[in-house]
């Protein structure tokens, strides 16, 4: 939900770096006032003119520009949505400051083992690119500090219950008076209204909730929680694109807004065909291990030594499935001609199938199908993703690398 915020916009730019990341600064009822100082003397400068502020942009033609340089977020949320969000906005650019309580600050910092030191890996992994600062936001001197970094940030992300920041005077109508410019963005469990409002959001609730479990496990088997918690990441995917958008209809209009996002809306929107299938058929969703409902075969099948997964997603790859198994009589049994009659006989067809995979071993079947036009791949633990020969992109590198940072104060 995009809620237009009225109003002119404050024209100010943010500034460099002010604290060390991720450590928090030390606070007893706010943050220290060189911390402060440094920010207000660095958010002093008017920006262009134009209907966005314009950060600190670099000089035209810098070749190391990134897409939301200039832009300031004022970063209230913990755990893992939140956070998550606001570091993809930080690798993106955005100057990211992330606000936390004296002492013990976000609390996967206390989540291990594993730890970095004396870090938490876990809170490591969703907070590079930020600057941190302790404020201690139920003290009224606190509340004051968040507003004046609230009046010169682009962004005001927050994932407390509802009403809670009200109460502290940090609501979005609160910030919209001394900072009508502001994406202010709400995370949340179950949003701004309904009877599940006011209780807490954490992911394998929502998980639960949203109809996630229930379609995850093994046929026979209990519900299942993913291996990662992919209804807060999605959350924190979704909430990212909907800032980034807010940016744009800011520059647009010349107005702030608010953005309403939470953990159940987001994984029932990631329902995709599973929902559509009950909304428009009536068909109740149901557990299927590795493989899909609706696609056979598509999903893991064990070898001598491990697993693979095949998936063929048109029956010529069907026919190419079964030329690399040396199975063309199944290619050409009635039984199997389509998908649709495969998904029909799938037992059958998947006990075949399952038979000739576990003949050979994983690099064997892997060696088969390479330039065959059909998906498959191995089943691989972390020191096969990490080490694999096609690189999983600079986000990986990120996470092999501890950078130096501090502790609480």
């Amino acid at each position: 939900m995009l809620r237009g915020g009225l109003g002119s916009r404050s024209c100010r730019r943010g500034g460099g770096g002010l604290w060390r990341s991720p450590c928090p600064a030390a606070a007893a009822g706010g943050a220290s006032s060189r911390s402060l100082g440094a920010l207000r003397a660095a958010s002093a400068s008017p920006s262009n003119g134009g209907g966005a502020r314009s950060g600190g942009a670099p000089p035209a033609g810098a070749s190391n520009v990134k897409p939301l340089d200039g832009v300031k977020i004022l970063d209230l949320t913990r755990v893992l949505a939140g956070p998550f969000a606001t570091m993809n906005l930080g690798d993106l650019g955005a100057e990211v400051i992330k606000v936390e309580r004296p002492g013990a600050g976000d609390d996967t910092r206390a989540w291990g083992p594993p730890f970095a030191g004396t870090e938490s890996v876990y809170f490591l992994s969703v907070n590079r690119n930020k600057k941190s600062i302790a404020i201690n936001m139920k003290d009224s001197k606190g509340a004051k500090l968040i507003r004046e970094l609230a009046a010169v940030s682009d962004v005001f992300v927050e994932n407390y219950v509802p009403g809670k920041l009200t109460e502290m005077g940090l609501g979005y109508e609160d910030i919209k008076k001394i900072a009508p410019h502001i994406v202010y963005c709400s995370i949340t469990g179950y949003g701004q209204t309904g009877p599940m409002v006011q209780r807490g959001g954490y992911d394998s609730i929502a998980a639960a909730v949203s109809g996630l479990m229930h379609i995850t496990g093994h046929e026979d088997g209990e519900p299942v929680r993913p291996g990662v918690a992919m209804t807060d990441l999605a959350t924190g995917l979704y909430t990212s694109g909907a800032i980034m958008a807010g940016l744009l209809q800011r520059y647009k209009t010349g107005k702030g807004l608010h953005i309403d996002c939470n953990l159940l809306s987001s994984q029932v929107a990631c329902l995709t065909h599973i929902a559509a299938n009950y909304l428009n058929c009536k068909i109740e969703a149901k557990r299927w291990g590795t493989a899909h409902g609706s696609i056979v075969p598509y999903q893991a099948f064990k070898t001598k030594d491990g697993y693979i997964v095949v998936g063929a997603g048109n029956d010529q790859q069907f026919v190419t499935v079964c030329k690399i198994l040396n199975l063309p009589e199944v290619s050409k049994d009635s039984r199997y001609k389509t998908n649709t009659l495969r998904v029909q006989n799938r037992k059958e067809l998947i006990d075949i199938l399952s038979n000739r995979f576990s003949e050979k071993a994983t690099i064997e079947w892997l060696q088969l199908f390479e330039g065959s036009g059909v998906p498959y791949g191995p089943i691989n633990n972390m020191q096969q993703v990490f080490s694999d020969p096609q690189p999983p992109g600079e986000s990986a590198k990120e996470y092999s690398t501890v950078l130096s940072h501090g502790g609480i104060t």
